[in-house]
């Protein structure tokens, strides 16, 4: 019976391609199946030999361990360089919808904390 190796959802086109191309590598068996249109079904990739299952996991945390360093890796530089992204030039570049989110946040935290404030008064 098939197992789930991997799920699709929320996963970049690069990252899902890189996935695709080091199973192949690996020469596992595997297949894709898709949500459909009512998104009833999982975005994923099977894998079809189940006793092929520990060295596809293997393979594939060893590929995220990788992803996550060259990821951290490519930050750093960008802090080096002065171009990663803060808040201050994320207001620069989009001011209005940085100042709705803090709108949003703050009335968020605003109605949280209003039942509490009405209790203080009692």
């Amino acid at each position: 019976m098939a197992e789930l190796l991997f799920r699709l959802r929320h996963v970049t086109d690069e990252e899902a391609m890189e996935v695709r191309d080091l199973l192949a590598a690996h020469g596992f068996d595997t297949y894709e199946t898709q949500a459909g249109f009512f998104r009833l079904g999982v975005d994923a990739i099977w894998l079809r030999n189940p006793h092929q299952h520990d060295a596809a996991i293997a393979a594939l945390e060893a590929y995220q361990a990788e992803r996550l360093e060259r990821a951290q890796r490519e930050h750093q530089e960008a802090v080096e360089r002065g171009d990663a992204e803060t808040l201050w030039r994320r207001l620069a570049a989009h001011p209005l919808q940085v100042v709705l989110v803090l709108l949003a946040v703050g009335l968020i935290a605003a109605l949280t904390l209003l039942p509490f404030l009405g209790l203080s008064r009692a």
